[in-house]
Formats: C-alpha cells, sequence, structure tokens
C-alpha cells in the first residue's frame, strides 16, 4: 500500500537516486543534507526494466552498506506518477521503461520505503525550497532542463505540479514555430524539443548545411569560428525556448524561471538568444523577469530526489498491488 509522505525519523541518513539513460547516480545524505557517500554505474539501458530495477538496489546498497537509512527517494528519466509508482511513458532510452512499477519494484528490492519523481521535478525542488526559505511560501517556479531532451518542472503558489499520470512539466513538447513540421520522438510533430534539444540544434544545422555533424558542441566550436549556419543552427534553438518559457511565464506568473541542462553550457551565444526571446514575450509586470542558472551542480538530482521522501507518497516493500 501507499501511505502518505512523512518526515523521516530523527537523524536518519536518506539514499537519493538519480537514473538516466545512460548513468546511476546514488548518495546517502544525513540529516542536514550533507553527502555522505556517493557511488555511480552504468544504467543497463538495453537489458529491461528489470535489470534496471536491480542496478538501482544495487547502487543503494553500495552508498549504505550498514543499512542506516531510513527512506530512499528516486528521481528517474521518463513520465512518473509519485502517487502510483509507475513509469507512465517514456522513450526508448531505456528498453521496456514505460510500464515499469518503479515505487515497488525498488521497495521490494532495497527493503526502503520509496518515494519518486521525474527527474526534472525532483532537480526542481530545491528550487522550490529555496523559494520558500526567502519568505516565499506560496512562490511559483518555472523550471526548464536543456539537455538531450526537453524537460521541465512547474510549481504554482508553492506546490510542484504533477498532473495526469504525472505527466505536468513536459515543457518539450509544447508547440513551436521553429519546429513546425518536424517530427518528435514522442510520435507528434513540430514539438520544442526537436529544435531547442542539443541533438535538435545539431540535427538543424544539418539540415542548412547538408553535412553530418557528430554532436552540438561541434556546433558551438564552429559557431564560435565564425560559421554563420552553426550560429543559426543555436539561436533558432535558444530562441525557440526563450519564446516558449516566454509564454508560459505569462500564463503562469512565476516568481523564478530556471534553465539548466547541458545545452545552455555552450556559451554567451545561446544564451543571449534565449533571454532576448523570452524578455519579448512578457506582459508589463513580468518584465524584469529574467532565466536564471540552477543554485545547484551535480548533486542537484541527488539531493531533490532525497527531498521527495518528505513531501511525497511513500511505497512500502511487500504492498499489495
Amino acid at each position: 500500500m501507499t501511505t502518505k509522505a512523512r518526515t523521516p525519523p530523527a537523524g536518519r541518513p536518506v539514499v537519493g537516486l538519480d537514473l538516466g539513460g545512460t548513468k546511476i547516480a546514488a548518495a546517502l545524505l544525513g540529516a542536514d543534507g550533507t553527502v555522505l557517500a556517493r557511488h555511480s554505474r552504468p544504467t543497463p539501458a538495453r537489458a529491461g526494466a528489470a535489470a534496471v530495477l536491480d542496478a538501482l538496489a544495487a547502487a543503494a546498497a553500495e552508498v549504505d552498506p550498514a543499512r542506516a537509512a531510513a527512506v530512499l527517494g528516486i528521481a528517474a528519466a521518463g513520465v512518473i506518477d509519485p502517487r502510483t509508482g509507475m513509469v507512465t511513458s517514456a522513450t526508448d532510452s531505456i528498453l521496456g521503461w514505460a510500464g515499469t512499477a518503479l515505487g515497488t519494484g525498488l521497495a521490494d528490492r532495497t527493503g526502503y520505503p520509496v518515494a519518486c519523481d521525474n527527474d526534472v521535478r525532483a532537480t526542481a525542488g530545491p528550487e522550490l525550497a529555496e523559494l520558500r526559505a526567502a519568505g516565499r511560501e506560496h512562490g511559483s517556479l518555472l523550471f526548464a532542463a536543456i539537455g538531450t531532451g526537453v524537460g521541465g518542472a512547474i510549481a504554482v503558489d508553492g506546490r510542484m505540479l504533477h498532473g495526469a499520470s504525472g505527466i505536468a512539466g513536459h515543457l518539450g513538447h509544447l508547440p513551436s514555430p521553429e519546429a513546425a513540421g518536424l517530427p518528435c520522438t514522442c510520435g507528434a510533430t513540430g514539438h520544442l524539443e526537436v529544435i531547442a534539444s542539443g541533438p535538435g540544434i545539431a540535427a538543424h544545422y544539418e539540415r542548412l548545411t547538408g553535412a553530418p555533424v557528430d554532436r552540438l558542441e561541434t556546433v558551438a566550436v564552429r559557431a564560435a569560428r565564425g560559421d554563420t549556419d552553426a550560429v543559426s543552427a543555436i539561436t533558432t534553438g535558444a530562441a525557440a525556448a526563450g519564446h516558449v518559457l516566454g509564454g508560459l511565464a505569462n500564463a503562469l506568473g512565476p516568481d523564478r524561471v530556471v534553465v539548466g541542462g547541458g545545452v545552455p553550457q555552450i556559451g554567451a551565444l545561446y544564451e543571449s538568444a534565449l533571454r532576448t526571446a523570452f524578455a519579448a514575450e512578457l506582459m508589463a509586470p513580468l518584465r524584469g523577469l529574467v532565466p536564471r542558472t540552477p543554485l545547484l551542480g551535480h548533486d542537484a538530482a541527488v539531493l531533490g530526489a532525497a527531498a521527495l521522501t518528505t513531501t511525497l507518497p511513500l511505497h512500502h516493500p511487500g504492498a499489495h498491488r
């Protein structure tokens, strides 16, 4: 069965897991948030869901061999419904991941009560907590993660939105004029992800030049050398993201907008184009709102995963399903 989340026993550590398509990161976190132990291993993404759950359990055992932790939180790729603990939708980056009972499957393998959510929402959790700490108990947040895909998280009036089947926040599947006619991984066409993600920018460069390119960083290097097609591919993707985020800001009225992920790290050209497009969309009361970089670095996902255990339902070992 599933129970309401509660504060873990005082002084007990928490295990945080971050599951991506290529890597699993694990950490044991003390009651004060200090990282006591770390571990990482490749995700057996082609071996099926059971193998991934086994690898997650093994990663948890590596950071907590003495079984000091009270609970486990996991931030996972895919569309995650934290109430049911199910992966309701996923791309093929992890074979057979859609339909996996993540919460109970991991609880059964580890013996911990488990809280689970989408990786981007978990990463955004500390950003929302910082708003609360700054006195904005009812603060609103728009968080975008732009990398190999485009993910997001939305918090309104102090509460993270999950939506039906856990799908809230999937910003990459909003329509974008710059992506008109381009097929998306979800099966539709014209979505933001296919023009603004790293692979989307690289693919746009290929369309402009007719020449293959291995990765986004190559496009960035060519843009820095004055390649006009590379500049166009990067600024088009950045502007597409900026327009969508600006429009969402008008709809949601966020106190803070955060843009993270690997793509914004390619340099000032991308950041400038995104901010210009974002500002152009804003209604008067929001002028002056500027997208920020994330507060936390590489530990954000595991810290956010651990924090899920205080805010979301817990899925218990041996529960009836």
